[in-house]
C-alpha cells in the first residue's frame, strides 16, 4: 500500500451495528467511528463502575515476522523488544533520528519470531512505512495487517466476569500487558489484557467477519452486568482521567520521550544501535540538567473547561500550554493535562491559571493521574 491513504472514509465491520444502535458517528483518522450512543457521561460512568464495549477496529495492526524480527524491532523502536516473552506485550515508541516521537505503540510477542505492532489509527501508515524502511538488511518481513483484524474492547470492573462467561481461556492467569490465543463465544481471538481507560479490561483481536457475532455475544453476556456500548468521546475522558497520553496532544514529533516524561520507555542498555539513540541520549542528559516543561494535571476551581492549545499562566506570564482538557465525570470538575515550566510543576504550586478566552481561570496543579482504580 502506498503512503497516500485513500480519501474515502473507512468503515469498520461493526458499522451497521453502530447505526442500528443510534450512534452519533464522527470522522476519526479517516474512519467513520461511533462518538457516542447516548450520554457520553453515562458511558463513562458505566466503564468506571460496571463495563463498556468499544469498537477499536480503526487501530493499525502491523505484523513483523522472521528470524531477525526481534533484532529489527530493537533497532526500529526505542524499547527492548527482544526481552519481551512470548504471550506478553510492551508499551513503547517509535522515534525519528532526531528523537521526535512518531507514535506510541503496543507490541505483542505472539510467537518466538512473530510480533504484532499496534499503532494509533492516525499514524498507522507512518509507522508501517518507517518499519518497512528500517527493515532493510534484516531477515524479517513487515506486513500490513490492518484489514486482517477487527478489535473489540470490553473495559471496566465487571469485564472479567462478562468475558469469563464466554471463554474457557485462563483469564485469572492472564496478567496485565499479556495476551493469549483462545476462543470467545466460539470465535477465535487473541485475548489481550490491555486497554486505554484506567480500568481492568480486555482487547479482543478477531477476524472482521466474526466481529458482529462477537459484539452481539458480549452484549448479551453483559446484560445483567450493566454493560453498555461506548464511543470515542468517553474513551477520551477515561484516558484523560487516567493520565494516559494521546498522540497529537501529549505526544508529537516536536517532543522526545524525555520531554513527555516517558523517558523510561527508552532502553539504552539493550543490545545494538537503534534509531534516535544519539539524539535521545542528549535529550536524557538535557532533561537531568535543564528540565524541559513537565506534563502535569490541572483541576479547575470553577466550571470553565480548558481546551488543547489554551495558555497556562502564572503571575501574568505564560508558563505552559494545555494539551488535553474536558469535564471529568468522575471528579465532577473540569480537568486538563498541560506542559508547564518546571518551576511551576510541583503539585499545589500557587497562582496557576488557564487563559480561557481572555479570562485567567484558577487551576490547581496536581500529580497525574487524576484517577487510579482500586486494585
Amino acid at each position: 500500500m502506498s503512503s497516500t491513504e485513500p480519501s474515502r472514509q473507512r468503515r469498520t465491520a461493526l458499522d451497521a451495528v453502530h447505526r442500528s444502535l443510534g450512534a452519533t458517528m464522527t470522522d476519526f483518522a479517516g474512519w467513520d467511528m461511533p462518538l457516542r450512543y447516548g450520554s457520553e457521561r453515562d458511558e463513562h460512568h458505566a466503564v468506571r463502575t460496571r463495563a463498556g464495549l468499544f469498537d477499536l477496529s480503526h487501530m493499525g495492526e502491523i505484523t513483523v515476522t522472521g528470524p531477525q524480527a526481534a533484532a529489527l524491532l530493537n533497532f526500529a523502536l526505542v524499547g527492548d523488544i527482544a526481552s519481551v516473552g512470548v504471550g506478553r506485550a510492551r508499551y513503547t515508541m517509535i522515534c525519528r533520528a532526531d528523537g521526535g516521537i512518531l507514535d506510541d505503540l503496543i507490541v505483542y510477542r505472539l510467537a518466538d519470531t512473530q510480533y504484532m505492532v499496534v499503532a494509533n489509527a492516525s499514524n498507522a501508515q507512518v509507522v508501517l512505512d518507517a518499519l518497512g524502511e528500517r527493515s532493510a538488511g534484516f531477515d524479517a518481513e513487515v506486513r500490513d495487517d490492518r484489514d486482517a483484524y477487527a478489535l473489540i474492547a470490553v473495559q471496566g470492573p465487571r469485564s472479567p466476569g462478562i468475558l469469563a462467561s464466554l471463554t474457557d481461556a485462563d483469564l485469572d492467569g492472564l496478567k496485565y500487558y499479556a495476551g493469549l490465543p483462545g476462543t470467545v463465544a466460539g470465535v477465535p481471538a487473541l485475548i489481550a489484557r490491555t486497554g486505554y481507560t484506567g480500568e481492568d479490561g480486555f482487547e479482543l483481536f478477531v477476524e472482521p467477519e466474526h466481529a458482529v457475532e462477537l459484539w452481539q455475544a458480549l452484549t448479551k453476556a453483559g446484560e445483567g452486568a450493566g454493560l453498555v456500548p461506548c464511543g470515542l468521546s468517553c474513551r477520551d475522558t477515561l484516558r484523560l482521567e487516567a493520565g494516559m497520553p494521546l498522540y497529537g496532544h501529549e505526544l508529537s514529533t516536536a517532543l522526545t520521550p524525555f520531554d513527555a516524561g516517558l523517558g523510561r520507555v527508552v532502553k539504552f542498555g539493550k543490545e545494538g544501535d537503534f534509531v534516535g539513540r544519539a539524539a535521545l541520549a542528549e535529550a536524557a542528559s538535557r532533561a537531568e540538567t535543564d528540565p524541559p516543561r513537565v506534563l502535569v494535571g490541572l483541576v479547575a476551581e470553577g466550571r470553565r473547561v480548558p481546551r488543547a492549545g489554551y495558555a497556562v499562566v502564572a503571575g501574568g506570564e505564560t508558563i505552559g500550554e494545555v494539551t488535553s482538557g474536558a469535564p471529568s465525570p468522575t471528579l465532577g470538575k473540569p480537568i486538563a493535562m498541560a506542559y508547564v515550566d518546571a518551576a511551576h510543576a510541583a503539585p499545589g504550586t500557587p497562582g496557576v491559571g488557564v487563559d480561557i478566552r481572555g479570562s485567567h481561570e484558577p487551576y490547581e496543579v496536581v500529580a497525574l493521574p487524576f484517577y487510579r482504580r482500586q486494585k
